[in-house]
């Protein structure tokens, strides 16, 4: 007998959002080992969570833009990556219980599916591109103001610099420490400004800028880690 889905009226109160089309949150709960029909692959999730990944994206920018008006951009670059990302999107999936509502085929359902961090995270990027197209940004960025707020005011883990992103990075791909140098100099003496490049093997060298050596190797490392986190991207996508 095929397990019936839980029916999605407690988990758009949940949300906070009731759905006008509830075709489109039945597709963003949809993995696509359960995708069925003349659509196939397109009746999954896939094309909400690339939408609801880059709402995401922009909402919390937004929120931390008015929550720390003096953090500079390193500061929010870290903030934005910590919440944004993976893990931190399957921990908000269990907070809004998505985990019962998930539509699997009966493998992906026998091996825990509902459970794995990956899909929970790529499902609660796709409920909140489903709420924008079904009510625009306005109520997107609701949802995500009522999960994340929170976790934006108290950080569930402490945030890393782009230095240690970048070094655990490289050496999660068995790759050599990154390697900083100075570039350049500027500025009087009791102003200076410092450019600095960073080489990774296999990905070249980036070069960024500030008014220490240490606020430079961050651009330089924040500017790697968001060229190499987009190539990893288009190259599994």
């Amino acid at each position: 007998m095929r397990r019936r889905a839980p029916a999605t009226g407690e988990l758009e109160a949940r949300l906070g959002h009731h759905f006008a089309d509830a075709a489109l949150l039945q597709r963003a709960l949809t993995h696509i080992s359960a995708a069925t029909g003349a659509e196939g692959r397109l009746g999954s999730y896939q094309r909400l969570e690339f939408l609801g990944d880059r709402v995401l994206g922009l909402a919390v920018s937004c929120m931390l833009i008015e929550t720390f008006p003096k953090a500079d951009e390193g500061e929010l670059s870290r903030r934005l990556a910590e919440l944004v990302r993976a893990e931190a999107c399957a921990e908000v999936a269990l907070a809004m219980d998505l985990g019962p509502h998930i539509r699997l085929g009966a493998g992906e359902a026998s091996s825990g599916g509902r459970k794995k961090a990956a899909i929970l995270a790529d499902v609660c990027e796709a409920v909140v591109g489903a709420v924008h197209l079904d009510a625009g940004y306005a109520a997107a960025a609701g949802v995500i103001d009522r999960f994340w707020r929170p976790r934006m005011l108290e950080p569930v883990r402490p945030l890393r610099d782009a230095k240690t992103e970048l070094q655990e990075w490289a050496q999660g791909r068995g790759l050599a420490t990154p390697v900083y140098r100075e570039v350049a100099r500027s500025g009087p003496d009791h102003s200076p400004r410092f450019r600095v490049s960073v080489f990774v093997e296999g990905c070249g060298e980036r070069e960024g800028d500030g008014r220490s050596k240490r606020a430079a190797e961050q651009s330089a490392a924040e500017i790697m880690l968001a060229e190499v986190g987009a190539l990893t991207e288009a190259q599994h996508g």
